[in-house]
């Protein structure tokens, strides 16, 4: 008797894991609007770059305008990337491997064998829109004086010196 309810409970316990598609059918439903969004403002940027020179315009700051929405395009891909490798992670982790994934020869970066391994794959992507945000940020910043040059020179060295040890540490 006490056997039979424990098979019952552990059945119960193994099947809550599908509780996870939820993360993973949302995470893709995120990522995919995050794509959409990204891929209309590079159009309304395009259509705004067309129409400034159809018309002979140069608005102030026009240039700094431009670079800074196509920046927060890649930011808004970057985030959806995180997003895609977040739900095909927890699937393969939690639910089962991608058999149309094993038959393919893309690249593996989907492929998730670990919790660790996840988490190393989203904090080198989430690393990189953090500093896609940087550049971003540093393109609407005015600086007044001399310390403030050398505070950005740091934060650039800083980002550069994270870069190079982020990739130093992958297995090439």
């Amino acid at each position: 008797m006490m056997k039979k309810i424990e098979l019952i409970f552990e059945s119960i316990l193994w099947n809550t894991r599908f509780f996870v598609l939820l993360a993973v059918i949302f995470s893709i439903l995120g990522g995919i609007s995050l794509f959409v969004v990204a891929s209309v403002d590079i159009l309304d940027t395009f259509t705004s770059v067309i129409n400034t020179y159809w018309n002979h315009l140069h608005p102030e700051h026009f240039h700094e305008n431009i670079v800074s929405s196509l920046i927060g395009a890649v930011d808004l891909y970057l985030i959806a990337i995180v997003m895609f490798i977040f739900a095909f992670g927890l699937y393969e982790l939690f639910i089962s491997e991608i058999d149309i994934a094993q038959n393919t020869s893309s690249s593996k970066i989907l492929e998730i064998h670990s919790l660790d391994e996840l988490k190393d794959k989203l904090g080198k992507v989430i690393i990189m829109v953090l500093v896609v945000n940087f550049f971003q940020r540093v393109l609407h910043t005015s600086y007044s004086g001399a310390l403030e040059m050398m505070y950005l020179s740091i934060s650039i060295l800083a980002l550069a010196l994270g870069l190079y040890f982020l990739h130093k540490g992958n297995k090439h």
